[in-house]
């Protein structure tokens, strides 16, 4: 405890961003040290300015004491760079914040599959929708959601992945005490119960515009890759996609309408190289096989994954035939009785496309050609069915009625 001071002290330093203070530590190896340091001792440092050693000459520990009182006021617990909880993924990104601010339980994010799900804060409904069931099947399946607790896309992944069960966490720019913005109150309180909420920043500070951009790069930090769902051209989104690229991270994109405002840059992503986002079951796939004992999904999942890997013998009798192209006689009487059901409870898009695809499997692009219908509207009515169970996507990109 007696050392935290000086971490605080360093990390509250007025002008020594994250960037020196790495600098300053690889070269004195503790913050003590560096208080310690004489003048003349910073001079050989590379990046370090005369104006920068004028603010680190204020040996001056007050500040950091009374921060360390107002965290035992708000209930929150201080991690240092020193720590060996601190996240090794986080640890080894350029700059990474040599003290963090945690309020709730934080997992050990290293052990863990964890995805960033960003977006912006002008979303469309269909990119709420897209959003919170995203959030939701990650979390459902053991994925742990990482968002910036902002309005819009952030908010929406973050019900979505609360509802799932699996710990959230949401990287703020402000101080714990903070709530940032004010209306998004119950989702802070929720995500502290049920996972963490973190900062670079003491309790009290307040939300200044520049903090959100240096806040991306803890959610990619901590990430293995980062869902972007809409993004316009300027986005703080994909400020934290280009980071997730730095950090060696992967970036998905949600394929939105061509004409929308709010998916220029998100489907500039794609354009670029980014991974095609349809649903949560193409994060999923990604890295089931690193995490095949924190990553689950349906058994009906499960159970197509199993019968494509499996070799067909005669002791071994499935349903279907491999990869689903083609479904036996009984299944198909079984899913033709579902779907004449399910036709008669739905209506609008949503019944042309599960009309469309029958007792077929067809990729998103298929749908479209079949209907006439834009993009957008495909997804959205996929979407919505996906939320009610009616429909799924295998691992071939293509839908399918659910039986």
């Amino acid at each position: 405890m007696s050392s935290l001071k000086y971490w605080i002290w360093l990390s509250a330093l007025d002008g020594i961003g994250p960037a020196r203070a790495n600098k300053l530590l690889e070269h004195f190896g503790t913050p003590e040290n560096i208080y310690q340091a004489r003048d003349r001792d910073y001079l050989d440092i590379d990046g370090i300015k005369p104006n920068d050693i004028k603010k680190l000459m204020v040996k001056d520990l007050e500040h950091a004491n009374k921060i360390l009182a107002s965290c035992a006021e708000v209930g929150c617990r201080i991690l240092t760079l020193q720590d060996s909880d601190y996240p090794d993924r986080l640890r080894n990104i350029y700059g990474p914040p040599i003290v963090l601010y945690i309020r709730g339980n934080l997992p050990h994010i290293d052990d863990l599959p964890v995805v960033g799900v960003v977006g912006t804060r002008n979303c469309t409904p269909y990119g709420v929708t897209t959003a919170e069931n995203v959030g939701y099947k990650l979390s459902q399946s053991g994925i742990v959601v990482v968002t910036g607790l902002a309005l819009g896309v952030d908010t929406a992944a973050t019900r979505g992945a609360l509802r799932g069960g699996t710990h959230v966490i949401g990287v703020i720019g402000s101080g714990l005490d903070i709530i940032y913005p004010p209306e998004n109150k119950t989702v802070y309180d929720d995500v502290s119960q049920f996972g963490a909420v973190i900062s670079e920043y003491p309790p009290g500070t307040p939300a200044i515009k520049h903090h959100f951009p240096l806040r991306n790069r803890i959610i990619s930090g901590i990430s293995l890759g980062v869902a972007v769902i809409e993004a316009p051209k300027k986005s703080g989104a994909l400020i934290t996609a280009a980071r997730a690229l730095e950090q060696g991270r992967d970036v998905f994109a949600l394929p939105g309408n061509v004409d929308a405002i709010t998916c220029e840059g998100s489907n500039a992503l794609l354009r670029e190289g980014a991974i095609p986002l349809i649903s949560a079951d193409d994060i999923i796939d990604e890295y089931i096989e690193l995490y095949p004992d924190r990553i689950n999904v349906s058994s009906k999942t499960n159970l197509k994954k199993t019968t494509e890997k499996k070799s067909i013998d005669n002791a071994t009798k499935v349903d279907y035939i491999d990869k689903g192209d083609h479904i036996a006689d009984n299944h198909t009487d079984s899913l033709e009785d579902s779907l004449e059901t399910l036709l008669g409870e739905l209506d609008g898009n949503e019944k042309t496309v599960a009309q469309t695809i029958g007792v077929q499997s067809l990729h998103v692009d298929e749908i479209i050609s079949d209907t006439g219908l834009s993009a957008q509207e495909i997804l959205t009515a996929l979407t919505m069915l996906e939320i009610d169970g009616y429909v799924l996507r295998d691992i071939n990109g293509k839908w399918e009625i659910t039986a």
